[in-house]
């Protein structure tokens, strides 16, 4: 249980009190619950896309939802995504590890730096448009499944990019999670992950045989290129700065939010 609410704690603003001492394994491990903590915020979510949807056009639902999101996790991966954009930006002058420590010291500068701020712009709008399109196509449907989704597969996203991944720095947040979760604690995580897609789909207001199998090939499909396009930025990190931080791991969950939600525009 501990290890559940350092998750949320973690993931979300939500002012959670945990008794006792919270060890960094504990922290670590808490990796695993990472799609539990992306499945409340997606019930959430939806609840305020449905009842959204009933009174404003799809446009400012997909305004409303974005901002009940950033307000439930403090804008988190947004920072990440600001900050790996920033540090990737950095020209190579041929010489590895001067510019590995350039590129890092760009990720430990608190300021934004131009690029990092277009970055998250472009992303922001870019999921603005998406989720008004999905919302265009699926209409009122109780607990979209987009939307419902999107940060549990996002959050499943970061904890699948952790095993076998080597920290860029010997200390910060993802210095806790990078060389302590392993490829089981990965499957525990997707395990977790089905069980709640499959709750989603009870709760979604999609029953029947034809409604579930469109429900669980865009799970299967969403699932599929968030772990791609996570890969991708995980791979690029690696190559650049040697390792990944815990900006990396943001900008990692915002890579796999916004393919998981080309491919719902793309599936309805």
């Amino acid at each position: 249980m501990k290890r559940i609410l350092a998750a949320f704690q973690f993931l979300t603003i939500i002012p959670i009190r945990i008794g006792g001492r919270l060890s960094e394994n504990d922290i670590s491990m808490s990796a695993v619950f990472f799609p539990l903590v992306g499945f409340a915020q997606g019930v959430v979510l939806a609840a305020v896309s449905f009842f959204s949807l009933k009174v404003f056009s799809p446009a400012v639902t997909s305004l409303l939802v974005i901002a009940a999101y950033l307000l439930s996790n403090g804008a988190f991966h947004q920072d990440g995504l600001s900050d790996t954009v920033d540090a990737l930006s950095v020209k190579s002058t041929g010489e590895t590890e001067k510019d590995t420590a350039r590129r890092l010291a760009v990720m430990r500068d608190p300021t934004a730096g131009a690029i990092g701020v277009v970055a998250i712009v472009i992303n922001l709008l870019l999921k603005y448009v998406l989720l008004n399109e999905v919302f265009k196509a699926q209409g009122h449907s109780f607990l979209n499944p987009a939307v419902l989704l999107m940060p549990a597969v996002a959050t499943w996203s970061m904890t699948m990019m952790m095993p076998g991944a080597k920290s860029a720095r010997s200390d910060g947040l993802g210095k806790i999670f990078l060389g302590r979760v392993k490829a089981g604690h990965a499957c525990l995580a997707s395990i977790l992950l089905t069980c709640l897609a499959c709750i989603g789909w009870l709760l979604s207001g999609y029953p029947g045989y034809d409604s579930a199998g469109r429900y669980f090939l865009f799970f299967f499909a969403a699932s599929v290129a968030a772990l791609c396009g996570a890969w991708v930025l995980r791979r690029l990190c690696t190559v650049r700065f040697g390792g990944l931080t815990g900006d990396n791991l943001g900008a990692i969950h915002e890579a796999a939010e916004t393919t998981l939600l080309i491919t719902a525009a793309l599936c309805f």
